[in-house]
């Protein structure tokens, strides 16, 4: 039950989240921020780092491919019924991670210390609890993005 979710990047969200939400995106969505931002520890100085800067050492390349592998986690989120101003907001982290990781050699750096995917699990995870408080059901009244989905024939 996502009721009980708990957060592998200790995300202090209140509230609980709406039974409706599916546990197994969360934790794909965790899943793909922690590969991206926090999947190897850095000896002696013990940061986390993730393949995101790993990724950015190619020039450009690198981070738009992180930056693609990112926008999964906005897609996911949307199909959860984050609001369309948590979605602008993660999208604007992504856009901040790949502009500023394509400045050569500092951008490396900035990479590692941004970790918008990190942010935007976070994000998502506080609105979906928001939209508990707020309604007291779990649905959305601030506008939540509907995504149709049509079965096959």
């Amino acid at each position: 039950m996502p009721a009980d979710f708990e957060s592998r990047f200790d995300v202090d969200y209140d509230g609980e989240l709406p039974g409706s939400v599916d546990e197994a995106a969360l934790k794909r969505m965790e899943t793909v921020a922690y590969v991206l931002d926090e999947s190897v520890r850095v000896p002696g100085i013990g940061v986390r780092i993730g393949i995101d800067p790993i990724l950015g050492a190619l020039p450009v390349a690198g981070d738009v491919v992180s930056g693609a592998f990112s926008l999964y986690i906005v897609a996911e989120s949307a199909y959860l019924g984050v609001s369309f101003r948590t979605l602008v907001e993660m999208l604007a982290n992504i856009t901040i991670d790949v502009a500023g990781g394509s400045i050569p050699y500092i951008g490396t750096v900035f990479d590692a210390l941004w970790k918008a995917n990190k942010r935007n699990v976070t994000l998502a995870l506080e609105d979906l609890a928001e939209a508990v408080e707020t309604d007291g059901s779990g649905g959305r009244t601030d506008g939540g993005v509907d995504i149709p989905i049509e079965p096959d024939d």
